[in-house]
């Protein structure tokens, strides 16, 4: 078969997390609830950051675009899933499977560089706090964000393009609730080696170099937070970073957790439930984590629902 026939392919089928029938309504409901409770979570952190000028500092700037990408992230794969369940239909179409795994890509990788940039912005709050804003500057966040974009795009560009050129086999079923790169390429007729190659290597670059930069800026937070004389003034400088170091363990625990299990497992069942805690459990809980452990979120939420509360309807007479 010619490379490039995987375009003759018309649709997909996505298994799911269970094809019991009696379960299909438990997991309507559940996933239905996390949904609801990520997009509206994190919906509420972008409002309370852009409402309350006291947060409009460069760590509630990236913090409002992680939530922002948190709400596309899941929206990419839950709503396609909740339909089909409520549909009793697995068909994705092949368009739609290139499309998905496309914006899938794109947003977990941003997610990946956004949690980076903010833990450089960690880092220069509390190893270089007198030069903050210098450094901090409307700009370099701007860039930063931006440069986040960029290369999210072009990477996961890469990856839909190459896919493009693969033709697919007869058995079209994806043991996964969404369209995922490696499930996709075990699908594929033709050789997909320099595929699984690039796969690999951007996945290492990806996992590898912002890990790094994540554990080297707190490997600098903890040295500059124990130089510090006073025990309150300790756990106030590390108090400003709990709530991203809380998020970040959690992203890298769950994500690497899954690939370490399905790699040793080898079982596409397992692994698609276990994808589950990175890319429905994980965005749901952030906004709590930075809610709860978060004096400023905190105070702005009370100020923001305390305004809207008193405000009210307005009755003329």
């Amino acid at each position: 078969m010619e490379p490039g026939n995987g375009t003759q392919i018309s649709k997909f089928l996505l298994l799911g997390l269970s094809q019991a029938l009696e379960l299909q309504p438990l997991i309507f409901g559940l996933f239905l609830f996390m949904y609801l409770v990520t997009v509206f979570g994190n919906l509420l952190i972008i409002l309370v950051i852009s409402s309350d000028s006291h947060l409009h500092t460069p760590m509630y700037f990236f913090l409002s675009n992680l939530s922002l990408v948190d709400i596309c992230f899941t929206s990419t794969t839950i709503p396609k899933m909740l339909w089909n369940i409520q549909t009793q239909s697995k068909a994705i179409t092949y368009e739609g499977c290139i499309t998905q795994m496309y914006f899938f890509m794109l947003l977990a990788d941003l997610d990946n560089f956004i949690l980076t940039v903010m833990a450089y912005d960690r880092f220069v709050a509390i190893c270089h706090p007198l030069h903050y804003m210098v450094i901090m500057n409307p700009w370099l966040c701007g860039l930063m964000v931006l440069v986040s974009w960029i290369m999210s795009v072009l990477i996961s560009l890469l990856h839909s393009l190459m896919v493009l050129q693969l033709s697919f086999c007869s058995d079209l079923e994806i043991p996964h609730f969404f369209c995922e790169l490696n499930q996709v390429l075990q699908l594929a007729c033709s050789g997909t080696f320099l595929n699984n190659i690039i796969m690999y290597f951007t996945a290492g670059l990806l996992g590898v170099g912002p890990l790094a930069g994540i554990l080297y800026s707190y490997s600098k937070i903890l040295s500059s937070i124990c130089s510090i004389p006073s025990a309150q003034g300790k756990y106030k400088a590390f108090s400003t970073c709990a709530s991203h170091l809380s998020v970040v363990s959690l992203f890298y625990g769950t994500a690497l957790g899954v690939y370490l299990s399905s790699a040793a497992s080898q079982n596409a069942h397992s692994s698609s439930t276990a994808a589950v805690m990175y890319t429905v459990v994980t965005p749901m809980l952030n906004p709590f984590i930075y809610s709860l452990r978060n004096n400023d979120i905190k105070r702005a939420l009370e100020r923001f629902l305390g305004r809207e509360a008193f405000q009210g309807p307005t009755v003329i007479v």
